[in-house]
């Protein structure tokens, strides 16, 4: 399902791409796209502790995407070590500030990709779903958001009360800001790296970053896409994840940016960028710098 900027007319119209249809698309502009054209891809994913997941994430990447980066919260575990041994070509940042919010900001600072995956380390969302994400960009949408409750997606890791959560949080995301989404607090999210600059994502230093995106990316006019996913149980270790103090900010950054004024954009920002890479301009030419000071790469 898409939420995309309103017509002429005022009405908005939207679609549900199958994952086999968005992946059939990223094949297929891979193939007319000369190799020179092709939007790279950055995979950024924050970790603590997952040295046991990772070998069940990093080889499930896709050979073709162009940088992995790590965004490490001082693991004790040797996560950092068997990234590299898994992936020799990773990037590593070592994350000052802890949270999930703070490391995706570090890593996005640091993406030089056209695009941006953000995956998570502990094996619950499967890389190979990657392809669909990026089809949908390449068909025109701006961001494209991974959902467990569209048809074809689901869930093996969410308790009923995450389930009813995540729902009451939903109804009134569609209440205050529209949009038709069926997900809202999933992390497995691809955007093009430039439509950051119509977020403000300095308050969101822990999980509640998603559901930020999320709403800043449908209230700036953004071509807002879904496509199924389906997310596993947590392989090894235990989750970060606290239901009620999670969902308490999750509910804070839905109230705060009721009352924020948003940043919009006048036309389709992916139809933007795929003109920009047909001239051949290169992705610090097409965004802003957006700087994060808390992570030092090696």
């Amino acid at each position: 399902m898409c939420s995309i900027p309103a017509t002429r007319t005022g009405q908005k119209t939207g679609h549900m791409m199958s994952q086999g249809d968005s992946t059939a698309a990223w094949t297929s502009a891979r193939e007319w796209l000369p190799e020179t054209d092709r939007p790279g891809v950055s995979v950024v994913i924050p970790t603590f502790n997952e040295a046991a997941n990772l070998p069940h994430v990093l080889p499930r990447i896709p050979r073709w995407i162009d940088e992995v980066i790590i965004v490490d919260s001082h693991s004790t575990d040797g996560t950092v070590d068997v990234a590299r041994q898994l992936r020799p070509d990773v990037i590593v940042l070592h994350q000052k500030r802890m949270g999930k919010g703070a490391a995706l900001r570090a890593g996005f600072a640091a993406a030089r990709g056209d695009i941006i995956v953000t995956l998570d380390a502990d094996g619950s969302t499967d890389p190979t779903e990657i392809p669909a994400f990026i089809g949908l960009l390449l068909a025109g949408a701006d961001f494209v958001k991974g959902s467990r409750f569209a048809q074809g997606g689901g869930t093996y890791d969410m308790e009923w009360y995450r389930r009813l959560g995540n729902w009451g949080l939903l109804q009134l995301v569609r209440w205050r800001f529209g949009g038709r989404f069926t997900d809202l607090c999933y992390g497995y999210n691809a955007f093009w790296r430039h439509i950051l600059r119509y977020m403000d994502l300095g308050d969101a230093g822990g999980f509640e970053i998603e559901t930020s995106m999320n709403i800043q990316a449908l209230r700036a006019g953004l071509t807002v896409c879904e496509v199924p996913s389906v997310e596993f149980r947590r392989l090894n270790g235990v989750s970060n994840l606290r239901a009620i103090p999670d969902g308490w900010r999750i509910l804070r950054t839905i109230i705060r940016l009721g009352s924020a004024r948003p940043r919009r954009v006048r036309a389709s920002a992916a139809r933007r960028q795929m003109q920009a890479l047909r001239r051949g301009l290169s992705a610090d030419q097409q965004a802003e710098s957006f700087h994060s000071p808390s992570a030092s790469a090696e």
